[in-house]
């Protein structure tokens, strides 16, 4: 049984997005495959994750119904097996990308990140009955943060080979051997938000900030992106990654708004469907697009192909809605 599953094309199956409740015949599994489960494997465990006291877990043998529930509170989680609780742990903790980064899921780096998603029954080639299926959704407490700490990276993963460090509190890109695209994304998933930053342009200063944006490795953002780009190329505006290219572009006489060279303020405000962008204050983009609306994921800082380009970054301001 698995939660939290974000459906996409790119996507080939529901397990390398959304966690699983392990539901199987312990008991039975040896003599009929003739090997033993691992005891992430077992049943009542949070697969491949967190594994439960089995001299005190209560599972009804094969044939008999098991009651099983999740709660899952704004990251805190808990599994149960019959009346008891067989797991708790809090997501996106230290410990659980510790988890996460080190084994079954090193190579899947959306596994477990989305804060809402569907919910998917799983068939193993093994016959299984499911009734009484219910849902309760709790409410999501709003969160205020700052994603960069002036200090070093944490919070955030780095793919490509572009350059990424820290300079007097400032947080810098900058062209990397291969002159390929880069990606700074933060690991946790932002989904409904308002976010305010600044940027000061070096060199060329083309970039972005992606939004409900997911990675493919070794270096590809799927999302939408708020376009940082010299004069004239549409700062403050929106790329879809893949399929439909812009969706809105900035008018000749709105370009003027940016300031090449000096500190710019970007908002971002992205609350289901809706996402509006403002430049030094300035309204640029109002957008209302359904599958923008669907759409779940990081956000992450792009540097442009082609080299030769510089962007520093400071006072990456967000709040969840």
């Amino acid at each position: 049984m698995l939660y939290h599953v974000v459906e996409h094309p790119k996507y080939p199956v529901p397990y390398i997005t959304g966690p699983e409740y392990q539901l199987i015949d312990d008991e039975n599994w040896e003599e009929v495959n003739g090997f033993a489960l691992e005891p992430w494997q077992r049943c009542a465990v949070d697969y491949a994750m967190y594994v439960p006291d089995f001299e005190t877990r209560k599972l009804n043998p094969a044939g008999e119904w098991n009651t099983s529930k999740i709660v899952f509170d704004n990251g805190h989680v808990s599994y149960w097996l019959n009346g008891q609780m067989t797991v708790e742990f809090d997501a996106w903790t230290p410990d659980w990308y510790a988890r996460k980064d080190s084994g079954k899921w090193e190579n899947a780096p959306e596994y477990g990140l989305a804060r809402k998603g569907h919910i998917c029954l799983q068939d193993h080639g093994y016959p299984a009955w499911f009734k009484n299926i219910k849902i309760r959704e709790l409410p999501a407490k709003p969160e205020e943060k700052d994603l960069f700490n002036g200090e070093d990276l944490t919070g955030w993963d780095l793919y490509g080979t572009d350059l990424w460090y820290v300079e007097n509190g400032e947080l810098i890109c900058e062209s990397g051997p291969d002159n390929t695209y880069g990606y700074l994304a933060t690991r946790d998933y932002y989904d409904d938000f308002d976010l305010t930053l600044e940027f000061k342009q070096e060199a060329n200063g083309n970039s972005g900030v992606f939004f409900r944006s997911f990675v493919q490795q070794p270096a590809i953002v799927n999302g939408w992106q708020v376009e940082v780009a010299p004069k004239g190329h549409d700062t403050a505006g929106i790329y879809e990654s893949y399929g439909r290219g812009w969706l809105v572009q900035i008018p000749d006489e709105q370009e003027e708004i940016l300031k090449e060279g000096e500190w710019n303020t970007l908002r971002i405000l992205a609350e289901g469907d809706r996402v509006q962008t403002w430049l030094n204050g300035e309204p640029m983009v109002d957008i209302t697009d359904e599958k923008v609306g669907a759409g779940r994921g990081r956000i992450a800082l792009q540097i442009h192909d082609g080299g030769g380009i510089k962007v520093r970054w400071r006072n990456l301001h967000l709040k969840t809605l």
